[in-house]
C-alpha cells in the first residue's frame, strides 16, 4: 500500500470501526475495570496478527515490527468511562446504568484499531517500530500504572502520539500548537476546625462556616491579584460541607476544589502552596485552624515542537486544507503528559462538535457524544503521522 491509498484503506475500513466504537459504547467500564473492552482490543490486534500483552492490569499493548531497525513510535488511546448517567437517545446507548463513555474514549479506541490494522498491512514499509498502547484509568492518572510496569521501555520509545475528540471545536477543525496544551491538575480539601456551638449564642463558639467562606473568597486573589495573567491559573472550589442543623455552629466544615495551571511546577507562583499558607492564615483570623491536603492528579501536557511540526504537515493532507488546523488549548487535563514529559510527545485535537448532529454537548456531560464523521480523520492522521515520522527520521539518518 502506497500514501496515496490510505483514504480509501480508511474508507474501508470505517463501517467496521464505527461498530466497534458503538459496541464499545454500549459497554462501558471504568477505570481498571476495563474487562471486556480489553479482551476485544487484544482479539482484534491478534487477528490482524499483532502480538500484544497486558500492562497495568486493564492495559493492552501491541507492536508493530517494521521492515528494518529504527526509531519506536507509541501511539495512544485510552479505555474508560465515567460514572455518569447516559441521558442519549441512541442505539447503542450504555446498558450499564451510571456508567457511560462521555469523554470520547470509546472512539479513541476504535479509531487506534482501525489505524493498526492499516498500518499494520504496511509495516514492510516501516523503519522502525509502532508500539500500540490501549491505556486503562485516563481519567485518575492511569499513565503512570503503566510507565511504572515499563511501557516505555522493552523496546524504549523515541516518541508518543495522541488525539482526543474535541466537542469545543467544530467537526473536522484540527487543534495543534507547541507548548502547553492542557492543564496541570492539583486537588486539594481543607478542613477548617472551629468551636460547635448554638447559633443563639454564638459568642460562646467559634464559627469555621464565616472562616471557609473568607477563605473562598480570598483564594480569589491568588489568581487574579499574585500570578501574571500571561501564566493561567485557575482556583475553583467545588465542594462545600458543614453543618448538621440550622441552629448549630458545626466544628468544622470542608472545602475541596482544584488548581489547574499552564506552566511547570518549578516556576515560584506555586498557587498551591500560595493556597495552603492562605488558608491557615485567614483561618486564624477568624480563631480557627485549617488543615490542608492535596495530591498531583497530572501535571501539564506540553507538545514537542518537532513533532507538532509533522502533525501539522500530517494534519494538512488529512484536511486538504491548512485553515483548518487552529493552534488550540484548554485547562483541563490529560494524564498522556506523563508520556509527553518523559519522552518527546505531540497531542491532538480532532473537533468533532456539530449541533445538527447533536455532538456539541460538553465533555462529561449526559448528552455528550460524537461525530462519527469525524472517526476517519483521526484514522488517517494517526497512519499519516507514523509515516511522516519514519520518513523524517530518515532524512536525518542520511544527513548525519
Amino acid at each position: 500500500m502506497n500514501m496515496d491509498n490510505i483514504k480509501e484503506a480508511v474508507a474501508s475500513i470505517t463501517d467496521e470501526i464505527i461498530a466497534i466504537r458503538r459496541d464499545i459504547h454500549a459497554h462501558p467500564e471504568l477505570g481498571f475495570e476495563e474487562h471486556r473492552t480489553a479482551g476485544l482490543v487484544e482479539k482484534y490486534l491478534q487477528n490482524q496478527g499483532i502480538k500484544t500483552e497486558r500492562v497495568a492490569g486493564t492495559g493492552v499493548v501491541g507492536m508493530i515490527e517494521g521492515g528494518s531497525s529504527g526509531p519506536v513510535l507509541m501511539l495512544r488511546a485510552d479505555l474508560d468511562a465515567l460514572p455518569v448517567e447516559e441521558a442519549n437517545d441512541v442505539s447503542y446507548c450504555s446498558t450499564s446504568p451510571g456508567v457511560m463513555h462521555a469523554c470520547g474514549h470509546d472512539a479513541h479506541t476504535a479509531i487506534l484499531l482501525g489505524a493498526a490494522k492499516i498500518l499494520n498491512e504496511m509495516k514492510d514499509q516501516l523503519p522502525g517500530s509502532i508500539k500500540l498502547i490501549f491505556q486503562p484509568n485516563e481519567e485518575n492518572a492511569g499513565a503512570l500504572h503503566m510507565i511504572e510496569e515499563g511501557v516505555l521501555d522493552n523496546p524504549p520509545v523515541d516518541a508518543v502520539m495522541g488525539l482526543h475528540l474535541w466537542t469545543p471545536l467544530p467537526s473536522g477543525k484540527l487543534g495543534i500548537c507547541e507548548g502547553a496544551v492542557m492543564g496541570g491538575l492539583d486537588i486539594f480539601k481543607i478542613l477548617v476546625r472551629g468551636v460547635g456551638g448554638h447559633t443563639g449564642y454564638p459568642e460562646a463558639a467559634v464559627d469555621p462556616i464565616i472562616a471557609a467562606a473568607d477563605i473562598v473568597q480570598s483564594a480569589q486573589r491568588i489568581q487574579t491579584r499574585e500570578i501574571s495573567l500571561s501564566k493561567p491559573t485557575v482556583i475553583m472550589f467545588g465542594m462545600i460541607n458543614g453543618g448538621t442543623k440550622a441552629n448549630i455552629i458545626p466544628d468544622t466544615v470542608t472545602l475541596e476544589g482544584s488548581i489547574r495551571t499552564l506552566y511547570a511546577d518549578s516556576d515560584k507562583e506555586n498557587p498551591m502552596l500560595r493556597l495552603e499558607s492562605l488558608a491557615e492564615k485567614v483561618a486564624a483570623v477568624h480563631g480557627c485552624e485549617a488543615e490542608v491536603s492535596w495530591f498531583r492528579e497530572n501535571i501539564p501536557l506540553v507538545n514537542n515542537t518537532e513533532l507538532v511540526n509533522i502533525a501539522k504537515a500530517s494534519a494538512c493532507v488529512v484536511t486538504g486544507c491548512e485553515s483548518d488546523i487552529t493552534g488550540h488549548f484548554c485547562m483541563a487535563s490529560e494524564d498522556f503528559s506523563e508520556f509527553s514529559s518523559r519522552v518527546p510527545g505531540v497531542f491532538i485535537f480532532l473537533g468533532t462538535g456539530d449541533e445538527k448532529k447533536e455532538s456539541h454537548y460538553p465533555h462529561h456531560n449526559p448528552r455528550f457524544n460524537i461525530d462519527e464523521d469525524t472517526i476517519p480523520p483521526g484514522i488517517e492522521l494517526y497512519i499519516r503521522f507514523a509515516m511522516r515520522f519514519f520518513d523524517e527520521w530518515e532524512v536525518k539518518k542520511r544527513n548525519q
